[in-house]
């Protein structure tokens, strides 16, 4: 099983797992379950737990079963570690590594150092993290599995990056170049993810946050293709906060928000609250403190069971800043000093450089001068031992605002007039030093003024000309800036292009490339989304899935879906959207004359409107909003027209052609799959019909016995009444005659006496049948839940068809012991029974009956109880059934017998009543020596919702 799935196969997986029953589905079930664990966290857990189900059930061997159960604990263990649950986490991932490790799967116990590499991550224990990725890389290159080797290989250099950026660039990058390809020439999408990653890293560590966006970018794609949701959330918020360095808040803010709405719904709390501190930081630096902090609280709420994790010390540090912009230095200090251990912990130093050097500025406005001395000091140590020269720079300024605010003792070798100027000028000389650098106006400004307080103005006067300069430089420099923010922004819809990595090309050649690139990529995204609208029968299903896609690929405030009535004079509104609202139900007659979908309908032609004219907006249906642009396709399937699909913009000209092209296409694939539907509940309801029809003619069967089992003790009854009512009109003209003997009356007494016996005898053998066919009928009729007796419930079944059995020359037994008490439905187990009976007197016994022999046919109905369930084995000594036929019996329709009294209903009632109503399931096994059906029910079936009744059949 791979670690990363694409779409793509995805949607082959979801489509071919449609039609599957039992434990047919295993396969694909444990497949499904984990590749959506990211994907679809809530279906993920709901598909891991039907596989878990079937797996007992499943004709696997002991080593298969083991393999199984393990990933499907692997699956759990991840969807733990998301929801921030991490000790129970790394529990049940370690439960499914000695399973996995105890089979040699070198694959699977790759799998789960990956997920604790996470864990550790998530705990703040970097050091636990590459100690599990180099595991992981080992058993996967024991495995002879390269892909998961590179992806551990990958994520170690990614993460060597936050330590020493140096070293890792020089141990990782010709392991990983920026170019590099996999396989078939293209960077697979699963690597792509963390290799882009590890790039971005590199580039935003040498502040070229253009090439970090870009990086950043591809690493999103590929981590939304191979289903990795949690490394494109963190890809998204890192292209935010590169677009925010860049001052392009507004794309920042976009980018930002992007990660939040992929965030919110999986309820994550790391990628939520990591998503929220970034936005936060954004606010902060566009002045808009009031909403950063209540981001930022929030972030901290939901990072607090991650607290060591590096995420909640950056958050730690964006709370410490936007408390000294709000003055709340006292909160400022404490955000550091938390910051500060949570370095130390992670071993990172550029977290221990900002702690300290946050803690400088807070302290100082404190009054605590020498304490913030110190800090600062501290600060400026750590930026040199790393040869961080902005940090440095920054470690400066702050020692000389001390020095401006306090006084202090001055530093040793003082060169300057005062200790201020001496580090500003040391600030100078850093920043002078780094290449392609430009000293901020600021800095030149602060050493102006510090010039002109010695009484030195010709100097301040110099300085304050080469602070204009520095400016207009860093205006210059704050351009570019913005030239490459809106580069990087225009890339977002080239990522996959290879135009984009070659600027020289002309501008046709460009958007020529681009247009080919967008083309391909929609008409691949196109037929995944065909497939999936494709595979549904419900029309209810087809609209939300055409909705959804609607709105992830259209300006679509309105989408609406308009279907023919039966009479073909009303187009009506089966399905709507505004603005998020369901539209309340409307039917537009075809007689119309200003409607734009009779119109469409009409002309079988597409309408669009790209300036919808004021005068049109008083017929815009109440309650619903004036749009803009508005566009109709008809629905159309070879010649026939079912409707008209519109989607609606507020915007004007919202949908070019590419828009329309791509709505045509959705057009197209919902007409099939809503045509699809239509057939599809046409064939419900016939099938219904046919239900309905068996059910009577198996009611009218269960008559026709009863009647004739009730003959013979009514019919002995009669006679005998009638006897005697002969001997006692004897009786009484003897008395009013001759005279009556005493012999004659001891006569008459003793036979009266034996015929009452005989009478009551055949009365009571008639009311009990009648009793049985009472309580068979109203379970059958009421599906009643009721405790009964299996041994009395078969008796009366078996009553009932007896007539049959006997008249076929066949026979049935039965070996079910008393005291098997079931809480659930007799009636349709009764119905399973009869229709499992019938079924053998059809198929299994009908060639003794085509061949006159007319016995030898015996059935055998067992059962066994355990404490929670029963076992129920009905076989035949017939003709058995053909192996072909063994996958299909189940199937509607499908009989041998179609013409000669075989409906193909019965054995599909049966399997549905059996796995829907009674909470169980049937077997079966057969060869030329007979058929054996077997029922494993539970003795408490499972409850209805009594608003939502089942539908057995």
């Amino acid at each position: 099983m791979e670690m990363y799935a694409l779409e793509h196969d995805i949607a082959l997986w979801e489509s071919a797992l449609l039609p599957l029953h039992g434990t047919a589905r295993l396969p694909l079930l444990l497949l499904l379950s984990w590749h959506l664990r990211q994907r679809d966290c809530g279906r993920s857990k709901l598909l891991s737990e039907e596989a878990g189900a079937l797996l007992p059930l499943a004709s696997l061997t002991s080593e298969e079963q083991a393999q199984a159960a393990a990933r499907l604990q692997l699956v759990q263990a991840e969807l733990l570690w998301l929801r921030a649950e991490l000790d129970a986490a790394e529990a049940m991932a370690m439960r499914a590594h000695a399973t996995l490790r105890a089979l040699n799967d070198g694959a699977g116990c790759a799998d789960v150092h990956w997920l604790l590499s996470s864990i550790a991550v998530d705990r703040g224990d970097h050091a636990g993290c590459d100690a599990q990725l180099q595991a992981a890389g080992i058993e996967a290159r024991s495995a002879g599995d390269t892909m998961r080797a590179d992806l551990a290989d990958a994520a170690t250099a990614r993460w060597a990056v936050l330590r020493d950026a140096q070293t890792a660039q020089a141990r990782w990058s010709d392991h990983f170049p920026a170019q590099a390809t996999h396989g078939d020439g293209q960077l697979a999408a699963p690597l792509a993810a963390w290799v882009h990653d590890f790039h971005g890293l590199l580039a935003r560590n040498s502040r070229d946050l253009g090439r970090a966006a870009g990086h950043y970018m591809q690493s999103y794609e590929a981590a939304l293709e191979s289903g990795q949701l949690r490394a494109a959330i963190t890809a998204a918020a890192n292209i935010g906060d590169c677009l925010a360095n860049l001052n392009d808040h507004q794309s920042a803010l976009e980018w930002m928000q992007c990660a939040l709405d992929l965030a919110r719904p999986t309820g994550w709390p790391r990628s939520i609250g990591a998503c929220q501190m970034h936005t936060a930081e954004t606010m902060r630096k566009l002045g808009r403190l009031d909403a950063a902090e209540e981001l930022l609280g929030e972030a901290l709420r939901l990072l607090a069971p991650m607290s060591g994790a590096r995420s909640y010390a950056n958050a730690l540090f964006y709370f410490g800043e936007l408390s000294l912009d709000k003055g709340e230095y006292d909160t400022a200090l404490g955000a550091f000093r938390q910051l500060a251990q949570r370095a130390e912990a992670l071993g990172q130093a550029d977290f221990r450089c900002l702690a300290q050097r946050g803690s400088a500025h807070a302290l100082s406005y404190l009054d605590r001068p020498d304490d913030a001395h110190l800090a600062a000091r501290r600060a400026l140590q750590l930026a040199t031992q790393q040869g961080d020269a902005i940090n440095q720079i920054a470690a400066l300024r702050v020692l000389a605002m001390l020095h401006a605010r306090h006084d202090l003792p001055p530093p040793p070798g003082m060169a300057e007039r005062n200790p201020a100027l001496h580090y500003l000028r040391q600030a100078l000389q850093v920043a002078d030093a780094i290449d392609g650098y430009s000293p901020p106006g600021e800095l030149f400004d602060a050493l102006a003024r510090e010039y002109a307080h010695v009484g030195d103005y010709a100097r301040a006067y110099d300085i304050a000309l080469e602070a204009g300069a520095a400016r207009e430089k860093s205006h210059t420099q704050q351009a570019t800036n913005r030239a490459i923010a809106m580069q990087v922004h225009h890339q977002t819809e080239h990522a996959r292009s290879e135009g984009y990595h070659h600027r020289e090309l002309a501008a046709s050649e460009a958007r020529r490339a681009e247009v080919l690139q967008q083309t391909s990529d929609t008409l691949e995204r196109l037929s995944a989304i065909g497939q999936e609208i494709t595979t549904h029968l419900d029309a209810d299903a087809v609209f939300q899935v055409l909705d959804r896609h609607v709105h992830a690929l259209l300006s679509a405030h309105t989408f609406a879906v308009y279907m023919l009535d039966s009479a073909g004079t009303v187009l009506r509104r089966a399905y709507g959207m505004e603005a998020g609202q369901l539209l309340p139900d409307n039917a537009i007659p075809l007689n119309n004359p200003r409607a734009y979908s009779v119109r469409c309908l009409l002309g079988r032609s597409e309408v669009y409107v790209p300036q919808v004219p004021a005068r049109r907006h008083a017929y815009t249906v109440p309650g619903t909003r004036h749009n803009q642009s508005v566009l109709y396709v008809p629905l159309t399937v070879g010649e026939r027209v079912l409707g008209v699909m519109t989607v609606q913009s507020c915007d004007a000209d919202a949908y070019g052609e590419r828009e329309r092209l791509i709505f045509r296409t959705l057009c197209a694939y919902g007409a099939i799959a809503l045509d699809n539907a239509n057939a599809y509940r046409q064939l419900q309801d016939a099938q219904a019909k046919l239900v309905s029809q068996e059910k009577l003619a198996a009611l009218g069967s269960l008559m026709a016995g009863v009647a004739h089992e009730l003959n013979t003790p009514i019919g002995n009854s009669l006679l005998i009444a009638s006897t005697l009512q002969q001997r006692t009109e004897d009786v009484e003209r003897l008395m009013n005659g001759p005279g009556l003997r005493r012999s004659e009356l001891a006569s008459y007494i003793d036979d009266a006496a034996k015929g009452a016996a005989l009478v009551m005898r055949g009365l009571h053998s008639a009311a009990e049948l009648v009793n049985s066919f009472k309580q068979v009928a109203v379970d059958r009729t009421t599906e009643q839940r009721r405790q009964f007796d299996l041994q009395q419930l078969s008796n009366e079944v078996i009553a009932t068809v007896m007539n049959r059995i006997r008249s076929s020359g066949h026979r049935i037994e039965t070996e079910i012991a008393s005291g098997i008490a079931l809480d659930s439905y007799p009636g349709p187990l009764g119905q399973v029974l009869t229709n499992l009976i019938n079924n053998a007197l059809l198929h299994a016994f009908g060639h003794l009956d085509k061949n006159g022999n007319g016995s030898g046919g015996v059935m055998h109905l067992h059962a066994t109880a355990s404490a929670t369930h029963v076992q129920i084995r009905f076989n035949d000594n017939g003709a058995g059934i053909a192996e072909r036929h063994l996958s299909r019996i189940f199937d509607p329709f499908f009989t041998t017998k179609l013409g000669q009294g075989g409906s193909g209903l019965g054995l599909s009632i049966s399997y549905n009543i059996v796995t829907a109503l009674l909470g169980g399931q049937i077997q079966v096994a057969s060869s030329s020596a007979g058929t054996c059906f077997t029922l494993d029910l539970p003795l408490v079936a499972p409850r209805l919702d009594s608003a939502e009744p089942a539908n057995i059949y």
